[in-house]
């Protein structure tokens, strides 16, 4: 299949871009990596002849160095640090470990102890109180009832109660992944929608979450170790401009990402937003395009606009720059979000961690009926394609196409979600075994191909992101 992006990038380019980007380490917010990230994705906008204009922020970074876990005098492989939790010094905490139920109250029992919570991967909540499904392709695809795996499960159950960590007293937390193999839950920077903890916690899988169970019931002691830092940083948003052909209209189209992530698809919209910029660049739109490049999706309690936890970073960068879309200089009459290019589905498949398609399911929301279809128009001639469109529902609507909903923007995001995507890859590669170019370069021709079927509706023919639904989500 031949694609209009061929005159400016290949697949050669991306996948030289995206080994750029795995070379900058990991990437979260503010660190050393993202800022270098940041400036290099700049450097390409300007050889490009592209000025960029930035939002510059400072805020309390947490970073941890070394987490380690020892039970009766036995190291236990620890398979993350809970980000935002709470630090010790290099001697770390010791307390009798005490296993506790996942509440307020069964913290505060575990006072003075290291409290150890089994954390159950999801299967009794049903994903239509979170999504409401538009349509798919192919049409048989249908939403998993229970939205499973570590960024759902981890949100869900720990959102409400570990808040209250703080005020336990407990010495430190263990947490066990269960229901998840060992390989599934390695290395997930996960909680990052919670505010500071104080209290430190660590993730262990449910292989060595047996042994530390075992030891709590026989209130042995254990050595909790988090070492890190937390200190004033500094990270920064940007954004670049293509002025459209007509000059008598203020009207732009808005594509965003957010920077800051982990692993080869959290997060690379940044590279396919390059060469979205490149060939744009050479066939400018009637409207103005505005390339968003968004810091703090991974610090949310900082950056996110709004209390819903669902909130997220763009909201920030919009409040910062009203005039980019509320008609004082543009006026925004749609949105694509680009994030998770590229993803592999992969399972537990008998308990054993591996790849079960080619494809993972893309979860795309939509901010009307009208631009739903203007999506699978411009997904037509796809040879790739698992997709779902879904609509914001029950105040939940996660990606960073949510702001621009939130400010009645109908949107086109992209928010593919594999169990993979909060997850350092222990073995350095960025989990680049789970990418497919291939599916990269489709997904990145039909966001060139949406913003190109925007360009030619009125903004009537458009219209208005639709309000939240509510109630019981279609599935199917």
């Amino acid at each position: 299949m031949e694609y209009f992006l061929d005159e400016v990038t290949s697949k050669d380019i991306l996948l030289e871009n995206m080994r750029k980007m795995n070379s900058f380490g990991d990437r979260l917010t503010g660190t050393k990596g993202h800022n270098e990230f940041c400036r290099w994705l700049e450097e390409q906008l300007h050889d490009m002849g592209q000025e960029t204009f930035s939002n510059e922020y400072e805020f309390e970074k947490w970073e941890a160095k070394r987490c380690a876990l020892n039970v009766g005098g036995e190291d236990i492989h620890v398979s993350s640090a809970f980000h935002y939790s709470g630090l010790t010094g290099e001697e770390g905490v010791e307390g009798e470990l005490r296993l506790t139920g996942n509440s307020p109250l069964s913290f505060s029992l575990a006072r003075g102890k290291i409290a150890v919570v089994r954390i159950k991967n999801l299967r009794r909540i049903s994903s239509a109180i979170a999504f409401n499904k538009r349509a798919s392709s192919p049409e048989d695809m249908e939403i998993e009832k229970s939205y499973r795996g570590p960024v759902s499960t981890s949100f869900v159950k720990t959102l409400l109660t570990f808040p209250f960590l703080k005020t336990s007293k407990v010495k430190g937390v263990v947490c066990i992944w269960e229901g998840m193999s060992d390989e599934m839950v390695e290395g997930q920077c996960l909680n990052f929608i919670l505010p500071y903890l104080k209290v430190p916690v660590v993730w262990v899988n449910e292989t060595q979450g047996k042994k530390v169970a075992e030891a709590a019931k026989a209130k042995k002691t254990a050595t909790l170790t988090l070492t890190g830092s937390l200190e004033m940083a500094k990270t920064y948003s940007f954004y670049t401009v293509i002025e459209g052909t007509d000059k008598t209209s203020n009207e732009a189209v808005i594509i965003n990402t957010h920077t800051d992530g982990c692993n080869f698809c959290e997060e690379n919209g940044g590279i396919g937003m390059l060469e979205l910029v490149r060939y744009f660049k050479a066939h400018p739109c009637r409207r103005t395009l505005i390339f968003a490049f968004v810091t703090g999706h991974f610090r949310l309690p900082v950056f996110r606009a709004g209390l819903l936890p669902s909130n997220q970073a763009t909201g920030r960068w919009l409040n910062d720059n009203k005039m980019l879309w509320n008609g004082e200089k543009y006026k925004a009459v749609a949105g694509c979000s680009v994030e998770h290019l590229g993803c592999t589905e992969w399972k537990d498949k008998d308990g054993v961690y591996t790849q079960t398609n080619d494809v993972a399911a893309e979860l795309v929301y939509t901010g009307n009926k009208k631009v739903d279809k203007i999506y699978y128009s411009a997904a037509a001639d796809r040879t790739l394609l698992r997709t779902i469109t879904l609509r914001g529902h029950n105040t939940m609507h996660f990606g960073e196409g949510q702001p621009l909903s939130k400010k009645g923007i109908p949107e086109i995001a992209l928010v593919t979600a594999p169990d993979y995507l909060c997850s350092v890859d222990a073995a350095g590669n960025a989990h680049m075994d789970k990418f497919n170019l291939e599916l990269m370069y489709q997904q990145l021709h039909t966001f060139a191909r949406c913003i190109m079927l925007l360009d030619e509706k009125s903004k009537k023919e458009i219209g208005r992101s639709q309000p939240y639904s509510f109630g019981i989500g279609r599935l199917k």
